[in-house]
């Protein structure tokens, strides 16, 4: 019997760079890792889409790289989405069971689902994600799957994130002009946490913190499924811009300092560490003691963390988080980052990098791939290794994606 294969992959376009990921699928849970492409991102600005040309650049130039590697060529992938216009909401719904049996079937559900949906958006906004965290039949509550149980009332409590209209549109019409065609919009930090977090951490409580180079992205768990989300307009590139200040270096130079000699706390620097850092304008390089370097870091990324703390706090899950903080993204490669989490948010903190998936499984066992590998493991029969509730969940989110398609392709 000859093997049957599904080709997936998923685009990452960040701030600071595009990422594409290309794996092979046997329609289970495995998943082999064919080929990644990494490129700068040349169009984006916090999370969104400011320049057309440049980003179509970037990404066809990201997906080549991947199909090279992989020896196949895509023609639609799963896209990444986050940006400050990014918002989210907790929702209720309550309907009525008027069968004859009272027996909560699929359709009550996504019934109450839709009530819990309807909500008063402005004209420029649009749902992204309708995400189920718990039902309650009759007086009953902390449901996960009401089907077959017997009530006169079902209600719904759902997460549920926006985004704005335009945002989106332009980020599809990079795509299309790449010539690929876009299978889904996820929210990156859903991603990110299907490719790095563990059901036992979302079970306990985590927060998924994505630190990329223009925004800095937030999905709280607990009991399986997401409580919060948010974004927040701040990352690397803001340490980035304080390294070419503080050095009175150019910022491509303060970018290369960054990845090779940056430290998170300035007490892992050796006593005698020694930079070589190039003037603005061509002057004669300097050394620069790493510690001084350290500072520079160490200061933005307390204050980042510290607002990061906030956000988790205002989430209402803060005590609740048995599993503590996974950080990933770019910046999560700064060396001493963990021990430095640990400190300002009081709980365990570690870095979280891909995990489930097989072939060149090393070449995306690194932070920046967490999106990417994300968007390829999303859609995994009942939802993979990322558990979100029941498996009626995945039948709301694959209609849920199917109007988010039907509507881009109305635009377009």
């Amino acid at each position: 019997m000859t093997e049957r294969f599904n080709i997936v992959a998923g685009l990452d376009v960040g701030t600071t760079k595009v990422c594409c990921v290309i794996a092979k699928r046997d329609g289970g849970p495995a998943v082999e890792v064919l080929g990644t492409g990494l490129a700068p991102s040349l169009g984006s600005k916090r999370g969104m889409v400011v320049n057309i040309e440049s980003t179509v650049q970037s990404v066809v130039e990201a997906v080549r790289e991947a199909e090279q590697m992989a020896g196949v060529e895509v023609g639609e992938v799963n896209v990444g989405i986050a940006g400050g216009h990014i918002k989210s909401m907790n929702s209720k719904g309550i309907v009525a069971i008027s069968s004859a049996d009272r027996e909560i079937t699929q359709k009550d559900i996504e019934r109450c689902i839709e009530q819990a949906k309807a909500i008063a958006l402005p004209v420029d906004r649009e749902v992204l994600h309708v995400l189920p965290k718990e039902f309650a039949v009759d007086d009953q509550r902390a449901i996960r799957d009401p089907r077959g149980m017997v009530a006169t009332r079902l209600e719904a409590d759902v997460h549920i994130v926006t985004g704005a209209i335009t945002s989106a549109q332009n980020l599809v019409r990079s795509v299309n002009r790449a010539d690929l065609k876009v299978a889904r919009l996820v929210l990156e930090p859903l991603a990110s946490a299907r490719a790095v977090l563990t059901p036992d951490e979302m079970e306990l409580g985590v927060a998924l913190v994505d630190m990329g180079g223009g925004t800095t992205d937030v999905a709280v768990f607990h009991e399986g499924s997401v409580r919060h989300t948010s974004v927040l307009a701040v990352g690397g590139d803001q340490i980035t811009r304080d390294l070419a200040v503080g050095l009175r270096t150019p910022r491509l130079a303060a970018e290369q300092i960054k990845q090779k000699y940056a430290l998170a706390m300035a007490s892992l620097v050796d006593e005698d560490g020694v930079v070589e850092v190039v003037d603005v304008g061509g002057r004669r390089a300097r050394m620069i003691d790493r510690s001084y370097i350290a500072e520079i870091v160490q200061a933005r990324l307390e204050e980042i963390i510290t607002l990061l703390k906030r956000e988790i706090n205002e989430s209402g899950y803060a005590d609740h988080l048995a599993a503590g903080v996974v950080l990933t993204g770019g910046c999560a490669n700064l060396e001493g980052i963990a021990e430095l989490g640990e400190q300002i948010f009081n709980m365990p903190t570690r870095i979280g990098v891909p995990l489930g998936v097989t072939g060149l499984s090393d070449s995306v066992a690194d932070p920046i791939f967490a999106t990417g590998v994300g968007l390829i493991l999303y859609d995994l029969p009942e939802g993979g290794r990322f558990h979100e509730g029941s498996d009626n969940d995945a039948v709301i989110f694959h209609k849920i994606f199917s109007q988010m398609k039907s509507w881009m392709e109305n635009i377009f």
